[in-house]
């Protein structure tokens, strides 16, 4: 069977603002199914080196082949763990990057699994965890949750308006049994929010319970923390001086967290901005891949301290 394919988003803009160089090491804190490392790993060569790190060790090792296949000559390292953990990482390998990319989409092949959990489109048990070995599952969140934790991640982090209702109505669910798979979430969701406008009712609350699961937030404010600290002291940490960071968010939360730590290392005179404005992909794109309508690419130079 041929491994799974990816369409990654902003391939050749995100190729354009990293700006690759023979040499260089590009780490790829989300490597996905390895659609944009096979897209920079052949402008490597000779002596580049490519870094790829995913809490998906399925997919992560598609990603590593997809990455040798594409530039013989590069070497290829993996790691297996969650994105803010990949700095220190980094150090202890006594590796520096040029290049940094987190894409906070996911892969194709884990939304449209039904037993990863993450749609509504078909029914599969609430699992929604991206390394499927290790946390709570969103099953045992909704089961254990005190009603106000509940409606707390509901506003936090899907900014869900109907937060209390929805959460109201999963305590009474789970008091006459389980609530186990994503069918019966999205029907719960649905009977307390009519409609959702342009989109899903459920989007909001799928949302918010898959950022909870794998903490998405906690572990992208981990990273920014990471790449703030070493662009104090470039060429001594884990970013060369002059690394390119560039983060594709896809949705409000995540931009805001990246807008701002960007912003503040602007202002400190420690990067600047490539690009006065985030980069969204083209109508083309949106028609050949419906899922990258919302991403936004921001980059970032690290200036080198003098």
């Amino acid at each position: 069977m041929s491994p799974p394919q990816h369409i990654p988003v902003l391939p050749a803009e995100i190729l354009d603002a990293l700006s690759p160089n023979p040499g260089e090491t590009y780490v790829d804190c989300t490597a996905g199914l390895g659609g944009h490392a096979a897209s920079i790993a052949p402008h490597l060569p000779p002596g580049g080196r490519v870094v790829l790190n995913d809490l998906d060790a399925i997919n992560l090792a598609h990603a590593i082949g997809h990455a040798e296949s594409a530039a013989p000559g590069v070497e290829v390292t993996g790691f297996h763990g969650n994105f803010a953990a990949l700095p220190g990482q980094l150090v202890r390998e006594g590796l520096q990057a040029d290049m940094v990319l987190a894409d906070l989409g996911f892969a194709s092949n884990q939304m449209s699994d039904p037993a990863r959990g993450f749609a509504f489109s078909t029914d599969g048990p609430l699992d929604m965890r991206l390394d499927p070995s290790r946390g709570m599952t969103a099953r045992e969140l909704l089961e254990t949750l005190p009603e106000a934790e509940l409606v707390r991640i509901l506003r936090e982090y899907g900014e869900e308006k109907a937060a209390r209702p929805i959460a109201r109505k999963i305590v009474a669910a789970r008091a006459e049994g389980s609530i186990s798979t994503t069918g019966q979430l999205a029907a719960l969701v649905r009977s307390v929010v009519r409609s959702g406008g342009a989109i899903n009712p459920a989007t909001r609350t799928f949302q918010a319970f898959r950022i909870a699961v794998n903490d998405e937030l906690g572990s992208l404010e981990g990273l920014l923390a990471a790449v703030e600290r070493a662009a104090r002291s470039t060429g001594e940490g884990w970013l060369a001086a002059g690394a390119r960071v560039a983060i594709v968010s896809f949705h409000s939360l995540e931009d805001r967290l990246v807008k701002q730590s960007f912003a503040r290392l602007e202002q400190r005179g420690l990067a600047e901005m490539v690009g006065e404005q985030p980069t969204v992909p083209s109508e083309a794109e949106v028609h050949d891949n419906p899922r990258s309508r919302s991403a936004k690419l921001r980059t970032i130079r690290v200036i080198a301290n003098t």
